[in-house]
């Protein structure tokens, strides 16, 4: 009793919110607008189905759908009854699914309709013990196709909307999230209970997060940045939270203007494509007050842009990994334009360092490995004992991005490990070169990538996406970056495309380029 009565899970934030301000706005999803009264009662609700379909404490579920009001209410139902919820990336192909499922020995799906055929085709070889179909009205019942599964709206139906009271602990398991796999294959990052309430506060104070905040969150909630650096601090705090099934330049626009939204989560490119839509002067902006960044690196030239045509807005760079839950420093928004570039301080939970090959301190102002003490942080990698002793040698969780921390404890990016280009011996960080780029008028977005190179092995190679009507070629750039860089940092090809690879979280995938590029040497 001295446990539960001191206990602090996912499932009891949500509890505590709806006992302060039962009344307050929660969640707006299309044409549902709840209370946290009401969510409670649907999270409740949920729990005590799964309960009595015989889902327990420490099972692996997987989620798969888009945004929406039922993946909220399921993430808090599955950390009520101490289920482990592993958000799946919908734009895996069957292959990776099927990889994910067997690695964390799944035993229940709970996705929309539309990609249960992908989970039922990867998991022919798995005993699955659940099969709920999220997102579809109870009375859409005879109107779904797909068999085998069960309606979560029906299985709901009619269940108490008490607290579902189980015996958990602060540290059990809550989700396993893969990474989207620098490497062959993703890693089972996980975190408990006690590591995500723990990052929540860090966002929350370093955030300047307050309970009268309107939030959008429109970036895939399967993610770790929207689900758990704005969603969860928004229901810890009792602030309102609107869902957007996905992040429409469009839509956002007209969502700020029509409900009057404070706080806006995006990564660079979506940021850059606000930029670039055509209503982003046409709606009122003006009560968008919180604008923060981060899942990649902001361009400079971006982040002056939206300071100049949001003036009414304060922005926050949001720096972190999967593997600390994922916030790990800030930089504030008095610190945008004296520090630009820089991803902050240590967040509130967090210890961070600057190492070198051998795990020794680098004086303040030399490049190395940026690493962190927080409990934040993942208590390992599923299944992975090797590459979760890896991570934590030294006792110091090993991010690995390069980075820089000034006298005054300020960081600064230099890149991944894996995206720093050795060409002709000499180390070239790709986002120097980005960022040289993005000065050059009529760029709208650019990635450089290492491309194999007989003479240089690899070649620095710059990817470019034109504005609209913008005429630039490959003259121009290369001009330009020998006008600001060093000569072995000048790219040795340039291209353009249309758009850029991205995944569902705004992250190019650069990886993709290196592929798609890789013969552009021989050309």
């Amino acid at each position: 009793m001295l446990e539960r009565a001191r206990r602090n899970t996912l499932g009891d934030l949500l509890a505590r919110t709806r006992d302060r301000n039962p009344d307050k706005l929660a969640i707006i999803y299309q044409e549902h607008r709840l209370s946290y009264a009401d969510l409670d009662a649907m999270v409740n609700q949920t729990a005590h189905a799964f309960l009595e379909r015989g889902m327990q404490k420490g099972d692996m579920i997987t989620v798969m759908s888009k945004n929406s009001l039922d993946f909220v209410v399921v993430n808090f139902a599955l950390a009520r009854i101490g289920a482990v919820m592993i958000p799946i990336n919908y734009m895996l192909s069957v292959e990776d699914v099927q990889y994910i499922l067997e690695h964390a020995e799944v035993s229940g799906f709970i996705a929309s309709e539309e990609f249960a055929p992908v989970l039922d085709k990867s998991s022919e070889t798995l005993g699955i013990n659940h099969r709920y179909l999220m997102d579809v009205p109870a009375d859409f019942e005879k109107q779904v196709e797909v068999s085998n599964w069960e309606l979560l709206s029906v299985l709901k139906r009619g269940q108490p909307i008490d607290f579902v009271d189980a015996e958990l602990a602060d540290d059990d398991l809550a989700h396993v999230l893969y990474t989207s796999g620098t490497e062959s294959r993703p890693k089972g990052v996980m975190l408990t209970h006690k590591s995500l309430v723990s990052e929540y506060v860090s966002c929350i104070v370093d955030g300047k997060m307050e309970e009268q905040d309107i939030a959008i969150h429109a970036l895939p909630l399967y993610h770790s940045a929207q689900l758990h650096v704005f969603l969860g601090p928004s229901i810890y705090l009792g602030s309102s939270g609107i869902v957007l099934g996905a992040a429409s330049p469009e839509v956002i626009l007209k969502t700020i203007e029509e409900e009057g939204a404070t706080q806006l989560f995006c990564p660079p490119t979506v940021w850059i494509a606000l930029l670039r839509h055509p209503d982003f002067d046409k709606k009122d902006l003006s009560t968008l007050e919180k604008c923060y960044y981060g899942a990649a690196i902001m361009p400079r030239e971006i982040l002056k842009e939206l300071a100049e045509r949001l003036p009414n807005a304060k922005f926050w760079n949001f720096y972190g990994q999967t593997e600390v839950a994922p916030l790990a420093t800030a930089l504030q928004p008095e610190d945008q334009l004296r520090k630009l570039g820089s991803a902050g301080k240590a967040s509130l939970n967090v210890q961070t360092k600057i190492v070198d090959d051998e795990d020794n301190e680098v004086p303040r102002n030399e490049i190395g490995e940026i690493v962190h003490r927080t409990p934040h942080t993942m208590k390992g990698y599923l299944h992975d004992p090797e590459k979760t002793a890896e991570a934590f040698r030294g006792g110091w969780f090993h991010s690995g991005d390069l980075g820089i921390m000034d006298d005054e404890g300020y960081i600064t990016i230099v890149d991944r490990k894996k995206d720093m280009i050795n060409t002709g011996g000499v180390n070239v960080s790709s986002r120097e070169v980005e960022e040289t780029i993005y000065q050059l008028d009529g760029v709208s977005e650019v990635a450089v990538v290492s491309i194999p190179d007989a003479y240089w092995i690899e070649a620095v190679t710059a990817i470019i996406v034109p504005k609209k009507d913008a005429s630039i070629t490959k003259d121009d750039v290369l001009n330009f970056c020998k006008s600001k860089l060093s000569t072995f940092k000048v790219p040795k090809y340039v291209d353009f495309a249309k758009t850029l690879p991205k995944n569902p979280s705004g992250k190019v995938l650069k990886r993709a380029l290196r592929d798609e590029y890789e013969d552009l040497g021989e050309k």
